[in-house]
């Protein structure tokens, strides 16, 4: 037997010997009657699916941003975002269950979306179709289903300089 080996088998025997060390004292990480006082289980969540699509044809809407802000006690507590994939629908499994969310739905082309919902269940699916822009209201005079003055997209403004080209110059 080596002299590393000897010591070591001679510091384990002691240890066990003095009781710095005994069998019933080890307590493994899942030994769930010694959690301590700090320690608190973590909410119940809800499945929560949001589906998106075109409210012209029912499409589904690829890469629409879905912002989620759940509300505890009156108070936004913050905001999560998913993206839709392909099919248009988007999935988050941390919204608490029985709390009040916020979701609101961005798409390039579409007027935004923002709805409130109580989550009390365990799972919950959405269908959110979205609209073209429509023109602003206005209280003095019925702008309801009418289109956008704008098409949809980046405008760029209407006081870039115009530029006159040089006049031909004669020989």
């Amino acid at each position: 037997m080596s002299f590393f080996r000897r010591i070591s088998a001679t510091a384990l025997a002691l240890t066990f010997a003095t009781g710095l060390v005994c069998p019933q004292n080890l307590v493994g990480q899942d030994d769930s009657a010694r959690r301590g006082r700090k320690y608190k289980a973590p909410p119940e969540v809800s499945h929560i699916e949001i589906t998106v699509i075109k409210g012209t044809n029912k499409k589904p809407i690829a890469n629409a941003a879905v912002i989620f802000h759940p509300m505890k006690d009156g108070k936004d507590e913050g905001n999560l975002e998913v993206k839709t994939d392909p099919d248009g629908k988007a999935v988050i499994d941390v919204i608490p269950t029985g709390s009040r969310v916020v979701v609101q739905v961005l798409a390039d082309g579409f007027a935004t979306y923002a709805e409130t919902f109580d989550i009390p269940e365990s799972s919950r699916s959405i269908l959110v179709a979205m609209k073209r822009p429509q023109a602003q209201i206005s209280k003095y005079e019925d702008n309801r289903d009418k289109p956008a003055d704008r098409k949809p997209g980046v405008q760029e403004p209407d006081s870039a300089p115009k530029v006159e080209p040089p006049p031909a110059s004669a020989k």
